[in-house]
């Protein structure tokens, strides 16, 4: 599904150049479930961005379902993202000033679903997340928990091909951060293809590939047995 060679990312400097990312070459298979770890600095959040199509400033190859996307005009990118990217975000990024439905409701519109598919969409999610009772809420009347899985409910209302999730349990506390990765775990279970960035051993080690990370650089990918 995925497959990166000698991918790189640098910024300047008056010195030279700061290394970001080196010599990346990464294979992801259509319905696999991996782990990137590293250190702070590693580069593990640039990697997701690129493999999210949100940085384009970047050297090398990246092909995507067959597309090569080095190749790929800006409005062409936006549209592959658009149709096979979902995102979970640490801090959950929903908005503020509309309800938990309307939060799941609003990437359907952008994508011009029609609104009975739209009403479908969003009650089926609600029920499977166990959430319809918090529907008519704004996100600041839930818990931290209950935000995530709005937020994971979001990342997958467009049924992406590929789901990112950038330190998805990071912000809760341990069973709520458990129930996340269970669900994770069920999405994954039904063929959707997974790449999360996390701190945690455990969480990662529940993937079935860990790819480690270290100034940059791939440092060895661990296949679990």
């Amino acid at each position: 599904m995925i497959h990166l060679e000698n991918l790189e990312k640098s910024l300047p400097l008056a010195q030279g150049r700061q290394w970001i990312l080196r010599n990346i070459r990464l294979h992801i298979g259509e319905g696999e479930f991996i782990s990137i770890m590293g250190p702070s600095g590693a580069g593990k959040s640039t990697l997701l961005n690129i493999l999210g199509l949100l940085d384009h400033d970047w050297q090398g190859s990246f092909s995507f379902d067959g597309v090569a996307v080095q190749t790929l005009a800006p409005r062409q990118r936006q549209q592959l993202q658009r149709d096979k990217v979902g995102f979970i975000f640490q801090h959950y990024h929903l908005i503020d000033d509309l309800k938990v439905w309307e939060n799941l409701d609003l990437p359907l519109q952008y994508r011009d679903v029609p609104s009975s598919e739209r009403a479908a969409r969003v009650a089926d999610l609600l029920d499977r997340f166990q959430i319809v009772g918090k529907k008519d809420l704004y996100p600041n009347q839930l818990s931290g928990g209950q935000q995530q899985l709005v937020a994971v409910a979001r990342a997958v209302i467009t049924r992406p091909r590929l789901l990112l999730a950038d330190e998805p349990t990071g912000a809760l506390h341990s069973t709520q951060a458990r129930s996340i990765m269970d669900l994770l775990h069920e999405l994954h279970r039904d063929g959707m293809t997974i790449v999360q960035v996390t701190h945690h051993q455990g969480f990662a080690d529940e993937a079935q590939r860990v790819v480690r990370l270290a100034d940059g650089w791939i440092e060895q990918p661990l296949a679990r047995v």
